[in-house]
């Protein structure tokens, strides 16, 4: 009996409805409209109940990105899920309904349905993460459940308020809103697309599955908070220095926390923060098609480097520590060229798709009203980026292999390869394919030499840094400067206690204890009771001393 792949048929579904939305998206930029669609679920009395579907070039381009990204993971899911089975089919079904609520997130200008779409994106991302079954995974998934869930209270706030000025369709209404209906969908945002102080859930989710990862962490969840912001577009509230800072401390905080990470799928997850951050600064400077933009070839390159080091957990024995790794370049050559490439286009190597957005946002902000502050913090955070990519990139590649001597490294796996190898032809073609289409190529920026040089000039010192880092002395990497630069995302975990209390009475304990601890819980307590012990000297002091206070007090009065 011939036996049907639902993996297989989905995947040229997927693919054939991401070309269809590519036609579309030419078509809106080429003629300028955009349709609105709209559907009678029922009628009852004088109530309608309508959905509605509004498609311009927007969300023709960001569904076309989605469904592609989608397609190639869930071929790249057939080969890394295991033997055509109950578990892998359920695998499928909810990646299925994890696409189904992107796609009504982005399609429809109404708030309820908004809110289905954002609600389904948290619901299926914990069923999802928690796929293993593990308690490190239980745990994750309800920290990823909890923080998200705040941003739905932000946006059930936003319903009521919006829906006593006449409508939910929030596109007819943005000159009218009240500023704090923006804010408050603003801090929404910043749960999603994990913001500090919300930015804890990101790292913690990596217990999913690889392709999980690669659809979760480049295209769809991550990006929702971006892309709603990019919606509720009103320069006015958007240009605020405040939410500014915050997203500029996300991109340094976790670019610096990349550095001191060995978990391979952490440091990648810790480069997609960053990359929020830089998303969302734009957002705040009013930059909101550059961000775009940034979304778009981001999505591209960062699902390619996922799926690459899936491939290398893969072959490697479910291995992610990459001191472990090293001369996957002699054993697995397609893998470590997609990976390459990846890399490069994350770090902004010219003429690669990450290169044409980065570089173009740097020097677009330096006509910005941005201080001198930001735009040093801007560029330190272009050389943090190839800082961390030239470490992963000499661990996994330059360094010698210290793994198990009996693994197989044969790269026979043709679904993997088919999805990375187009991936790969589009993290290279897509940022300047877009970039003309856009027309932003047309854009006259009159820079100085100098300043049109520090851009390449920051990649370079972080890539001659990071490879001198790799050969500092391991001392660098005590306990003490691993938890200070891991635990800086409010997290305090079972391990975290018991590494503070095993070095309590060491000489190094500010270190060791670690920032969040040692100025919180125990400066407050050790005030208390300093506070405590003097009350109880003085009530037990001698009767002098209550005369001498009130004759102090007294003449205070006076």
């Amino acid at each position: 009996m011939f036996k049907i792949n639902l993996y297989k048929v989905w995947f040229f579904y997927l693919l054939f409805l991401s070309m269809m939305f590519m036609s579309l998206s030419l078509f809106f930029i080429y003629s300028g409209d955009c349709f609105m669609l709209e559907w009678n679920l029922f009628t009852l009395n004088s109530l309608n109940v309508n959905y509605l579907i509004y498609l311009d070039w927007v969300s023709s381009v960001f569904c076309f990105v989605v469904l592609f990204i989608s397609s190639m993971v869930v071929i790249y899911s057939e080969v890394y899920m295991g033997d055509y089975n109950y578990g892998s089919l359920k695998f499928l079904f909810l990646v299925l309904l994890f696409v189904l609520s992107m796609l009504l997130m982005i399609l429809s200008p109404n708030m309820v349905s908004i809110m289905l779409g954002w609600d389904g994106l948290g619901l299926v991302s914990y069923c999802l993460i928690i796929y293993y079954m593990s308690m490190s995974s239980y745990l994750a998934g309800m920290l990823t459940c909890l923080i998200n869930r705040l941003g739905d209270i932000g946006l059930l706030i936003c319903i009521s308020w919006i829906f006593s000025f006449g409508s939910w369709n929030f596109l007819f209404y943005l000159d009218y809103f009240n500023e704090w209906i923006f804010y408050t969908i603003i801090i929404s945002s910043f749960t999603k697309s994990a913001q500090i102080p919300f930015s804890v859930w990101l790292p913690a989710a990596m217990a999913a599955p690889t392709p999980v990862s690669s659809l979760v962490h480049s295209s769809t969840l991550v990006t929702a908070g971006v892309y709603l912001l990019i919606r509720f577009n009103n320069y006015i509230y958007m240009n605020n220095i405040y939410f500014f800072f915050i997203s500029f401390m996300t991109m340094i905080m976790s670019s610096i926390c990349a550095n001191y990470e060995f978990d391979l799928s952490k440091i990648i997850a810790l480069s997609t923060l960053s990359q929020l951050g830089l998303m969302m600064s734009c957002l705040f400077l009013g930059l909101m098609s550059l961000s775009f933009f940034h979304l778009l070839t981001h999505a591209m390159f960062k699902s390619l480097l996922f799926l690459c080091s899936g491939v290398m957990i893969h072959m490697m024995n479910n291995n992610q520590d990459i001191r472990m790794m090293g001369s996957i370049c002699y054993t697995m050559p397609l893998t470590c060229c997609c990976f390459n490439i990846s890399n490069m286009a994350l770090f902004g190597i010219p003429f690669l798709s990450g290169f044409y957005s980065s570089d173009f946002i740097l020097e677009v902000s330096c006509f910005s009203s941005m201080n001198f502050f930001g735009m040093i913090i801007l560029y330190i955070s272009l050389g943090l980026t190839s800082f961390y990519s030239i470490r992963l990139l000499y661990y996994s590649v330059f360094y010698n292999y210290k793994g198990l001597p009996l693994l197989n490294y044969s790269e026979n796996i043709m679904n993997m390869k088919f999805s990375i190898i187009f991936l790969s032809l589009f993290s290279v073609m897509f940022g300047c394919s877009f970039m003309w289409l856009m027309n932003f190529d047309l854009f006259f920026l009159c820079l100085p030499l100098y300043l049109k040089l520090l851009s390449f000039l920051m990649v370079f010192f972080g890539l001659f840094l990071g490879y001198e880092f790799c050969y500092l002395n391991s001392s660098l990497f005590q306990l003490s400067w691993f938890l200070m630069n891991s635990n800086m995302w409010f997290s305090y975990s079972h391990f975290y206690y018991m590494s503070s209390f095993l070095y309590v009475y060491s000489n190094n304990l500010y270190m060791t204890m670690v920032w969040g601890e040692y100025y919180g819980p125990m400066l407050i307590s050790y005030y208390m009771l300093s506070i405590s012990n003097f009350f109880q000297y003085y009530a037990f002091s001698p009767l002098k001393i209550f005369f001498f206070t009130l004759i102090v007090w007294l003449l205070f009065m006076v």
